[in-house]
């Protein structure tokens, strides 16, 4: 039996190793930030927007604290801190039928967090981005 879409997702986030994103994120994802105005199409963009979260989120506070998961999506609540500001927030993930990630949405409070997280972002994607 093929891994649980969400159970990969976990083992990469445990390994902070973004190097399996590729095979779990499907050809037509869409990635909806909550830094970025427009959603980000397609594999390599989704997969550039993770790796970089992995950077930014996937510390030593980083946990998720509540989870609710149905046939093909899921809503994992998340707590960390950056830069002395507790972040929390969730990732909504879709899924198919062949167990790739089809859409991924992240939401965050309060402000102040989201700003930290936009800083952080907007330094790691900074020419990494077509113009």
């Amino acid at each position: 039996m093929t891994e649980h879409p969400i159970a990969t997702w976990h083992r990469l986030v445990k390994s902070q190793d973004p190097a399996g994103l590729n095979a779990l994120i499907d050809e037509a994802a869409v990635f909806y930030s909550p830094v970025v105005y427009a959603p980000q199409a397609g594999r390599r963009l989704v997969v550039m927007y993770l790796s970089a979260a992995f950077k930014v989120f996937f510390g030593p506070d980083f946990r998720y604290v509540r989870e609710i998961i149905g046939p093909n999506d899921a809503v994992l609540e998340f707590e960390t801190e950056l830069d002395g500001v507790v972040v929390n927030g969730v990732d909504l993930i879709r899924w198919n039928d062949a167990g790739r990630i089809t859409e991924f949405k992240v939401m965050l409070r309060p402000v102040k967090a989201l700003q930290a997280v936009q800083q952080r972002m907007a330094a790691l994607l900074q020419g990494a981005l077509p113009a």
